[in-house]
């Protein structure tokens, strides 16, 4: 079982989180023999500078505010390149990009992706995972690449939801 997604403490600090991301980029593409160029790495940094997925045109919108003149096709290429070395997922349901915060071999993973600040954590759960395996197996199914998106609400959205309700609850019991 895998510990919840680390965005999700209170005491998270997203700084060292982005910088563990592009060292353990720079790592992955030394070990591989490949080259995380400006291009790549830049697009990355865009990527885990929040938890929150973020399309394709909103990046190259971001490497335009630096000076840039990047193609579509260019950007297309550096996602493909980072997709391709797990330090990037697509997460389909919003057609968007977020870091890969999982360090280690991906089995599955589950996306957990707030509907109303759209933070998304990443989590690998081994009993997730062994469920869904043999819940395929049971159907003649094999499975190769699982990625299973799930929509809701993280703890601070949730937080922010319930304290008026408590406030409006408090003042109704005092009266």
């Amino acid at each position: 079982m895998s510990d919840p997604p680390l965005f999700l403490a209170s005491d998270h600090d997203h700084r060292a989180c982005a910088r563990a991301i592009l060292a353990h980029a720079e790592g992955v593409c030394r070990a591989r023999g490949t080259r995380l160029t400006v291009q790549r790495r830049r697009v990355l940094e865009i990527v885990a500078s929040s938890h929150a997925a973020i399309g394709a045109y909103a990046i190259m919108d971001r490497l335009k505010e630096g000076g840039g003149h990047p193609a579509p096709i260019a950007v297309y290429r550096a996602l493909d390149f980072l997709i391709a070395n797990s330090l990037v997922h697509r997460i389909a349901s919003r057609n968007a990009y977020i870091a890969c915060t999982h360090v280690g071999p991906h089995r599955g993973s589950q996306f957990l992706i707030c509907r109303r600040c759209g933070t998304v954590g990443e989590m690998t759960s081994e009993r997730v995972w062994q469920a869904l395996v043999g819940a395929a197996a049971g159907a003649g199914f094999s499975v190769v690449a699982p990625v299973i998106e799930v929509e809701g609400e993280c703890a601070a959205c949730h937080a922010a939801t319930a304290a008026p309700d408590a406030a409006a609850t408090d003042t109704v019991a005092g009266t």
